[in-house]
């Protein structure tokens, strides 16, 4: 059983790669005679290669409409999306990957294809923690692709509200950082909330600093939302330790503040600057290299198994002595890990706390089945908040 601090993910390192040499560095001196190939020739290949491509997304694309009518006449474009399967079809991208594009190109390529795809039917709505130009719309954009219509919106409240209501298909909100750990914001959320989690986003965070001027020296005062503050903290007392720290609601907040002064500046992803008109004047700046923001999907309904789950709950437990020890308890005993646990107040009476709790495995799952079941009777209230895939790294 891990704990939330111990999490690790990627890839191991190949000897090649621990011992600082490089893929090139080990391999035979060839070519040194080989013939200089033909440009043009080269050129033609490429051509038809790209005519092939091109006549492959063709028949997906008239395939995927194929798996619309097998459906059925359904509601809207939400009833057609299915991230079980999304998931399914991008692990095997990555599985069948052996170069030279690196799995996160290959991924990226095939979101696209895919949201494309779907949006033949209708584009889904998606809302996120606007405005434009926010980590949060990088998270939408790696989830479901540019096929979306994207719903920015003022704040993570919002964003539920939106999807409670139909208004939007899905929604995507912050929940933690790697460095500054959990936005409480969205955990208390979910105590009132009857939305489901049906997707996680890990995506790297890269901290810029933006402004209308030119230099660094120009600046009096930076705007950003104070999880940025805190991911900078070490590289703005080292460069700018007199400007005036201002905390706004989102990044991109900052930035359209900042392009109204060449005194100001804003900590913001670089998609802001072009976004607002700014230049990059220093990045990345965070304090942490492996800075990463975990994202959760929002909607209405509970997916099947994608084979890799994790399931997230919000488990109100009876004031007894033992209490957490008898609710973990059987997940261990079932074989089950514990990724991650946080306690918050739980609205229900003076010092009563709620444990939010995320545990590999699917719902549907045997032996989550019985974990959960075990779980029931010593705890005071068990909701099931998702089961989704987990996130592809």
């Amino acid at each position: 059983m891990t704990t939330k601090g111990s999490k690790a993910k990627g890839k191991q390192r190949s000897p090649a790669k621990a011992t600082g040499r490089t893929r090139e560095a080990t391999k035979p001196d060839a070519g040194k005679n080989e013939t200089k190939p033909d440009l043009g020739a080269v050129r033609a290949q490429i051509d038809g290669i790209d005519r092939q491509i091109q006549d492959l997304i063709k028949q997906r694309a008239n395939w995927a409409q194929q798996v619309g009518k097998a459906k059925g006449k359904l509601a809207a474009a939400v009833d057609y999306y299915r991230p079980e399967r999304e998931a399914q079809v991008l692990r095997r991208v990555v599985d069948r990957n052996d170069g030279p594009l690196n799995d996160e190109v290959l991924v990226r390529l095939f979101r696209e294809i895919m949201s494309a795809c779907l949006a033949q039917q209708e584009p889904l709505k998606i809302g996120f923690l606007g405005p434009e130009g926010t980590h949060s719309q990088q998270a939408v954009y790696k989830h479901f692709g540019h096929s979306i219509h994207g719903l920015p919106l003022a704040s993570i409240e919002e964003v539920f509200q939106e999807v409670e209501a139909g208004h939007a298909d899905f929604g995507v909100v912050p929940v933690e950082n790697s460095t500054q750990g959990t936005i409480q914001s969205t955990l208390d959320m979910f105590l009132t909330s009857g939305l489901r989690i049906c997707g996680e986003v890990e995506l790297r965070v890269h901290q810029h600093l933006l402004s209308r001027a030119g230099r660094l020296e120009d600046i009096e005062r930076v705007y950003a939302h104070p999880q940025s503050f805190a991911q900078c903290k070490a590289w703005l007392r080292q460069y700018l330790p007199k400007a005036e720290k201002i905390p706004v609601s989102s990044n991109a907040d900052g930035a359209k503040r900042a392009r109204n002064a060449d005194d100001a500046a804003a900590i913001a992803g670089i998609s802001a600057a072009t976004v607002y008109g700014l230049k990059s004047l220093a990045g990345p700046i965070e304090d942490r290299p492996d800075n990463t923001t975990r994202f959760l999907v929002l909607g209405r309904e509970l997916f099947p198994p994608s084979g890799n789950d994790r399931t997230s709950l919000l488990v109100f437990i009876k004031d007894q002595p033992g209490a957490l020890y008898h609710v973990l308890a059987p997940f261990a005993k079932h074989g089950l890990s514990m990724n991650r646990i946080e306690s918050r107040p739980g609205h229900t009476g003076l010092w009563q706390y709620a444990f939010f709790i995320d545990i590999a495995g699917h719902a549907q799952e045997e032996a989550m089945h019985r974990a959960l079941a075990e779980v029931a009777d010593f705890a005071q209230e068990v909701k099931v908040l998702g089961s989704y895939p987990v996130a592809i790294s």
